[in-house]
């Protein structure tokens, strides 16, 4: 039997070990969860750098005690020169997935940093800006093995990534780098330790920003000082779902956040009395499908929908929306997908502070263009936008649709449970899959993490749309989702292609619980 670790004093969750340590160190400083998390982001940006970096984007959700949860979106905004006339100069029909053109939004996730800390020095005294890189800044000087997915990951792109500006000085000097091989990221290193002594805000309006900004037109990026002088983080009021069993909170657009709250919305109408069998699977699945159905067709930069998302989370909406799921037949599909790259990590303090993050450079490496003398993967976040009419059109200083979405359910009684996932649009699906075992059908919140998971759609380059699910499942349930009519395939067991997730939880009476999902490199790292 799988069991979640327990502790009084503190906890983080990452799917690396070395965030989470990262974190659980601020605590012992005695920082609290909004430190201990940033702290971890700045980690895991070192160790974890096929997954996420500081030249990409983050959202948060942050839930103090006696006051309502607050998000900060913290994605760039596309380049001022990010026009179809700029692709069309260039001979591009579509926007590069790969390359300097591809690198053509702000990073956002140091700006969603400085929100956090600004936001948490209500908490109390705050800890140094150098005690929270710490770790990172030492990761990045002494080196950190190469996991197996950074391994793997890098073999798999090699044809994309080896020649983009920087990716192999940085990642891969003498070829493809071995499971277990050092990596160490000096420039990197300094530009962290440059963010620690001159402030966070140097990325954006500083020497860091100048640098980052000429590197990146020299490369090709539309990217200029000016973008990323023009970028602001954002504290948001978040978007809420109300169940049965209490209140969950994520991001609005242009996040697929909505599209996370909507399926556990629509499950929690169908009736489902038990875990892991066809009428779980069936229900999510059918689920997805509504809210994808709406999130393809509106989800943008709000600046540019004529909608608001937040009408669907209403009990009205739902409950008609729950009506078109038919609880034996699986509706037709397919459609397009969003592949991603991503990191999702939680933390709690014993004061009963809970976070709920995630980080992303959108594809593994993202753009694989590294500016110059910094260290930097820069995100290509700006692909997801098209070069023709739709939703996602691409305009120039606009937000992308973004796949990252990190949930925070105040349940009735009394836990504050953060979750989440990697995965693009298998994350919404994920995280259903684990609130409904652990909230609906009382499972243990590890066991949740670690049972057998699915996914309708694509995610990590795979170009199919189908159900793919984990060889884990019973075959008598996997029968007769086909008989329903899901074009099922069955994977691999604890494949890198469900994502990974994690959880923590403060119960009532002060005990913190975490998960990590044994399909990463993690911990959850307690005080």
């Amino acid at each position: 039997m799988l069991y979640s670790k327990t502790c009084i004093g503190g906890m983080v969750t990452a799917p690396h070990h070395l965030a989470a340590q990262a974190g659980a160190n601020v605590l012992r400083e005695g920082g609290n969860a909004v430190e201990a998390m940033v702290a971890a982001a700045a980690a895991i940006a070192v160790v974890y750098p096929h997954m996420n970096g500081i030249g990409g984007d983050g959202f948060w959700v942050i839930s103090e005690p006696g006051r309502e949860p607050v998000a900060i979106q913290a994605c760039g905004q596309s380049a001022a020169l990010a026009t179809k006339e700029f692709y069309a100069s260039h001979g591009d029909q579509s926007i590069p997935t790969r390359g300097p053109r591809a690198a053509l939004t702000v990073a956002g996730a140091i700006g969603g940093w400085a929100a956090a800390l600004d936001y948490a020095e209500r908490f109390g005294r705050p800890l140094p800006l150098k005690t929270l890189l710490a770790d990172a800044i030492r990761h990045a000087q002494s080196g950190v093995p190469v996991t197996r997915s950074q391994h793997e990951l890098t073999r798999d792109k090699w044809n994309e990534l080896k020649d983009q500006p920087g990716f192999a000085a940085t990642y891969a000097q003498d070829g493809i780098p071995a499971q277990g091989a050092v990596l160490k990221q000096p420039a990197l290193a300094s530009a962290l330790a440059r963010l620690a002594d001159a402030g966070l805000d140097d990325f954006y309006r500083g020497d860091l920003a100048a640098t980052i900004a000429a590197g990146l037109e020299a490369a090709g990026s539309p990217l200029r000082a000016a973008d990323l002088a023009a970028y602001r983080a954002q504290v948001l009021q978040p978007l809420m779902v109300q169940l049965k069993s209490g209140r969950v909170y994520n991001l609005p657009p242009p996040t697929q956040g909505v599209s996370a709250l909507q399926i556990i919305g629509l499950f929690d109408r169908l009736g489902v009395q038990q875990a892991d069998g066809f009428e779980h699977i069936h229900g999510l699945v059918e689920a997805t499908k509504r809210a994808f159905i709406l999130r393809n067709r509106h989800v943008t930069d709000p600046a540019h929908m004529s909608v608001n998302a937040a009408d669907w989370l209403l009990a009205e909406a739902l409950d008609q929306e729950a009506t078109h799921i038919h609880p034996q037949t699986a509706a037709p599909w397919p459609h397009p997908a969003m592949p991603g790259d991503t990191i999702w990590m939680g933390a709690a303090d014993a004061q009963g502070r809970v976070v709920s993050y995630i980080q992303s450079i959108f594809w593994e490496f993202g753009s694989g263009v590294v500016a110059p003398d910094t260290g930097v993967v820069w995100q290509n976040r700006g692909a997801s936008f098209t070069l023709d009419e739709g939703a996602n059109q691409l305009q120039p200083g606009k937000l992308p649709f973004h796949t990252l979405n990190p949930s925070l359910a105040r349940l009735n009684d009394g836990r504050t449970l953060a979750y989440g996932t990697m995965g693009g649009e298998g994350q919404p699906q994920t995280q259903a899959a684990v609130f409904t075992r652990h909230v609906l059908f009382g499972q243990n919140l590890q066991a949740a993490v670690s049972a057998p998971r699915w996914l309708l759609g694509r995610t990590w380059g795979d170009v199919s749309t189908n159900l793919k699910i984990e060889g884990r499942v019973p075959a008598a349930t996997v029968e007769a989702l086909r008989r329903a009519g899901h074009e099922v395939q069955v994977v691999e067991d604890y494949t890198d292609m469900m994502g990974h997730a994690g959880a923590v939880c403060v119960h009532p009476y002060g005990v913190i619980e975490g998960a990590t999902d044994p399909r990463a490199d993690g911990i959850c790292a307690a005080i």
